[in-house]
């Protein structure tokens, strides 16, 4: 598990058998948090801050509490959810 190739742009790592990776420590993506997004055949993987809410004030303006604005994601994701699963027919 810890073996990897890294020249700046990208990396190969190694997947164990329980679907752990380990990112070059070059790569500077340590003690946070990431989004993965599945892409087909591939991962996206988008390291978030560690304080979300500082680093978007200054150019994320709204005037909506960040309840709404949670509450509302979550609407989203349950309808993208659910949109997904009757068209594989799981629902």
């Amino acid at each position: 598990m810890g073996k990897y190739l890294y020249d700046g742009k990208m990396s190969i790592v190694r997947v164990d058998k329980r679907g752990r990776l380990v990112l070059p420590k070059k790569m500077g993506i340590r003690n946070t948090k990431a989004v993965l997004i599945p892409a087909g055949s591939y991962i996206i993987v988008i390291p978030l801050p560690l304080k979300p809410l500082k680093e978007a004030e200054g150019w994320l303006k709204t005037k909506k509490s960040r309840k709404h604005l949670k509450k509302t994601a979550e609407l989203s994701a349950r309808k993208d959810a659910v949109e997904r699963a009757k068209r594989r027919r799981q629902l």
